[in-house]
Parts: C-alpha cells; sequence; structure tokens
C-alpha cells in the first residue's frame, strides 16, 4: 500500500472496529431487556419463573442454532446489509412484546384470566424466539467485518478490544431499564383491584419476606404498573436509530472503498469463487479441520467454568461460606470487571510475545483459572470474604481471555472466507456446555455437595487447558497454506 492508502486503511479499520462495537452492542438492547420486564410481567400477570425458565431455555438452544446457520450466511453476505436486517427485524420484535397486553386483549376480549395469560405467554414465547432467531445476525457479520479489517497478527489484540462490546451493552441496558422499571409505568396504588391481584400474584416472593418489605415490594410493582412495556419500546427505538448509525458508518471489505485487500491473507477463494469452490472450502477449513473442531470441545470446558462461576458462584458463597446475598452478589460484578481486564491483556500478549499464536496464551490462562479455583475450593470455612472475592476475580481474569481468543484462533485458522462459520460451529458446541453448568452442577451440589462441584469445575479446566495445549505448536493462521498452495 502507499502511504495514502495506509492512512485511509487504519482510519476505516477503525472506524469498523468501533462502528460494529457499537451496533453490536446495540444488538444486547433489544435481546437482554426481557429479564428486566420479568418482576413486572409477574406482578400483573402471575406468569411464574418456571415458565420463563422453559422459554428461556428454549431461546437459548435457538440462539446457538442461529450463530452458526448465520455464520454460515455471513461469510457470503455484506457484514453491514446482514447486521442491519438482524437489528431491524429485532426493532420491530421488541416493539410489538411492548404491545403483547394489548394484543392479547384484542384477541380474546379480556385483560386478565386464564385465556388472556395463556394467550400472552405464547405470544412472547413466539416473539422470544423469533428475536433469537434473527440475533444470530450480530456477532457473525461483525466477525466477518473485523476479519477483512484486521490482519492476522492483530486479530488478537483488536478482537479483545471488540469484546468488550459485550460487557458495554449489557451494562447499559441494564442501567437503562432499572431507570424505566422505576419510573414509568402508571400508578394503580388506590385500585384495590389492582393491588390484591399483584398482592396475589407475589405471594411466592413476598412470602420470604418480612411485613414491611413485602408490602413495600407490593406497592413498588402498584407505582409502576405498565412500566415492563417501556423496557421493550425504548430499546426499540434506540435500536431503529442503531440500523441508521450502522448503515451510515460501515462498509463491507476494503475492496468496498477501493483499498487493497490486507496482506497475506489470500486464499483460493480470491481466484475462484464459485458455490462448488466454497463448499469445498467450508468442507476443508472447518468442518473438516481437526483444529476448529478442537477448538470447539476447548471452548465447551471454558464456557462450563465461565458460567458455573457465574450461575452457582453466589449460591456457594451464601449455603457453604456464610456471605450475605449482597457481598455474594459483587462476585458477579468482580468476576466480570477483572475478566474485561484479563481479556485485554490475554490479547495483546497473543500479538506481542506470540506472534498470534494465542493457543498459548490460552494454556497459560486455563493454568492460572485451574490454581485459582483450586485454591478457592481449598480456603478454610473462616476464610475472610474480601480473599475469597480475590481469588473468584483472580479466575476471572484468567477465564475471559480463552472465551475470547478461543474465537479469534478459529478466525484466523479458517481465514477470512470461512472465519463466521467457523465461529459459528464453536458457539454451537459451547453453548451445550449449559447443560453440564446449569443442570448438571445443580445435580451435582443437591445430591453430592459442593465438593463435586467444584471437583468437577476443576477438572473441566484441566480437560481444556490439555486440549489448548495439544495446540501449543500449531501455526498461528491458515493463510500460509493457502499461499503455498496457490503460488
Amino acid at each position: 500500500m502507499t502511504a495514502e492508502q495506509t492512512k485511509r486503511f487504519k482510519y476505516w479499520q477503525w472506524r469498523t472496529i468501533i462502528g460494529t462495537m457499537i451496533g453490536y452492542a446495540i444488538f444486547y438492547f433489544v435481546r437482554k431487556n426481557f429479564s428486566f420486564a420479568i418482576p413486572g410481567l409477574t406482578a400483573e400477570y402471575g406468569i411464574s419463573k418456571t415458565t420463563f425458565g422453559v422459554i428461556m431455555t428454549l431461546v437459548g438452544l435457538i440462539y446457538g442454532v442461529s450463530k452458526f446457520v448465520n455464520g454460515v450466511l455471513a461469510d457470503r453476505t455484506n457484514g453491514r446489509w446482514h447486521m442491519v436486517t438482524g437489528l431491524s427485524v429485532c426493532s420491530v420484535i421488541n416493539f410489538i412484546f411492548g404491545c403483547g397486553a394489548i394484543i392479547c386483549a384484542w384477541i380474546t376480549g379480556q385483560t386478565y384470566g386464564t385465556t388472556f395469560i395463556h394467550t400472552l405467554v405464547v405470544l412472547f414465547g413466539v416473539l422470544l424466539i423469533l428475536n433469537n432467531m434473527f440475533q444470530g445476525c450480530g456477532f457473525p457479520p461483525c466477525n466477518r467485518l473485523i476479519t477483512h479489517w484486521v490482519p492476522p497478527k492483530e486479530l488478537a489484540t483488536k478482537m479483545s478490544i471488540w469484546n468488550a462490546s459485550h460487557s458495554i451493552g449489557a451494562f447499559i441496558i441494564a442501567i437503562l431499564c432499572g431507570y424505566l422499571m422505576g419510573h414509568t409505568g402508571t400508578d394503580m396504588t388506590g385500585d384495590p383491584e389492582m393491588r390484591q391481584r399483584v398482592v396475589e400474584n407475589t405471594a411466592s416472593i413476598t412470602e420470604k419476606m418480612d411485613a414491611a418489605s413485602a408490602e413495600a415490594y407490593v406497592t413498588n410493582a402498584l407505582q409502576h404498573v405498565g412500566a415492563w412495556q417501556w423496557t421493550f419500546w425504548v430499546p426499540a427505538a434506540i435500536a431503529v436509530l442503531g440500523v441508521i448509525f450502522i448503515i451510515v458508518t460501515l462498509r463491507d471489505t476494503p475492496k468496498s472503498v477501493g483499498l487493497p485487500e490486507l496482506e497475506g491473507t489470500k486464499t483460493q477463494l480470491d481466484e475462484h469463487d464459485s458455490s462448488e469452490e466454497f463448499k469445498a472450502f467450508l468442507r476443508k477449513k472447518v468442518f473438516l479441520n481437526p483444529m476448529i473442531w478442537g477448538l470447539a470441545v476447548a471452548d465447551f470446558f471454558v464456557y462450563i467454568v465461565r458460567f458455573a462461576v457465574l450461575d452457582w458462584g453466589p449460591t456457594f458463597l451464601q449455603e457453604s461460606r456464610g456471605l450475605s446475598s449482597s457481598m455474594a452478589g459483587w462476585t458477579v460484578a468482580i468476576f466480570e470487571v477483572c475478566g474485561i481486564t484479563g481479556m485485554l491483556l490475554a490479547g495483546w500478549i497473543s500479538d506481542k510475545f506470540f506472534g498470534g499464536r494465542a493457543q498459548r496464551t490460552c494454556v497459560f490462562c486455563m493454568a492460572g483459572v485451574i490454581l485459582f479455583i483450586s485454591l478457592f475450593f481449598a480456603l478454610p470455612e473462616s476464610t475472610d470474604p474480601v480473599v475469597l472475592l480475590m481469588m473468584l476475580a483472580v479466575a476471572g481474569f484468567f477465564i475471559y481471555g480463552p472465551q475470547a481468543l478461543i474465537g479469534v484462533i478459529a478466525s484466523n485458522h479458517a481465514t477470512k472466507k470461512a472465519a463466521s462459520t467457523a465461529n459459528g460451529v464453536v458457539g454451537m458446541v459451547s453453548y451445550v456446555s449449559v447443560v453440564v453448568s446449569g443442570w448438571g452442577f445443580g445435580f451435582i451440589s443437591d445430591h453430592f455437595g459442593w465438593r463435586w462441584v467444584f471437583i468437577t469445575m476443576i477438572a473441566m479446566a484441566v480437560l481444556g487447558f490439555l486440549v489448548l495445549l495439544s495446540m501449543w505448536n500449531t501455526k498461528s493462521d491458515g493463510y500460509e497454506h493457502d499461499a503455498a498452495e496457490t503460488n
């Protein structure tokens, strides 16, 4: 490239990274908002957590499949318009979510009662499934865009920065929806019929509280009747603005803005890009590539450990170490913050010291996870809570490195032409981990105690460590082989 081209390329590279970060964070606005509406829906309509749990489990499986399907599509479509399509549909679906009660009242002719509630549950179930089908249009096109704009030797560092978009989106939507649930809706504290309804619907929650706390909970729900609707409408409106932002900000590949493609990223598809050639390329680089399946298995173990700490850490600290619920709740926040720090550092180390061979960084990270979860488990019950939190914080620091870098390794080995498909395969396998970290660890805890939960968790971390260690001498990317084949 000429000096002028290099300058333009850097500009578009960072424009793409920041644009996709913001775009993907907005996908979170219309995906993670549903959980904040649940308390309002429970109070007003008595929909149980069991019902929500069944729906959310199904939704999780749908999302995993959607990531895979959209991964394949992303490698053959324009990344900008792929994101626009997904976010546009999600914004419409969220607007319909907010109108759910109105729609069900029109269908049933009722505003409450068994028929109305069943109709509402079915409508929300269908909408959640559709929403998560199109949520799969978020990460795959972002991954495609970044692998076309960032060279393999810099991908670990810059993709680690990009991965912060997950936490940024989740953080902002939590604050926004928390505000909406506490400042919108209709005050119906003077309506005795509504008060009776809320009291009955929240009985399973308030029965564990003292009288004053129970009354405060009911009163708060009555002061904000219908607030849950705004947790859909406002994010939907922001998503519409996000669609416009993506259209204005992003472009597809360097070629689309008159720049040459990245040096050192040539593949056989550059000259022969027919449908049959692409299918053969996918078979070679993804579906028959032992490296991709090895990374998928490693990610499976990484996700088991990560979700186990997030899902069961607070419960363990309360039941086995006697911490208060508020102190135990800090574990998740500290785990996430330290995780982001570790993720950024792991990406930089991979490029700076290992020449892009991120699997080597992952090996050291998994060793750290094994060490600090083992120390956490071995500490006596009398250990100061601050020390316990520090152990988990350091474990979080190490676990987020592999979580981010495994996708980077997959992208580099599949090359930019199949990066999204490879990540779709890895992502789909990793989502199976919730069966172990959720149901599996819950069963072990109930029947064998926390000791065996941690032994199993450490064993999973060791298996992840061994899988990644087996990749130590693997080359940093798949482009070198392509170059050799085409020369």
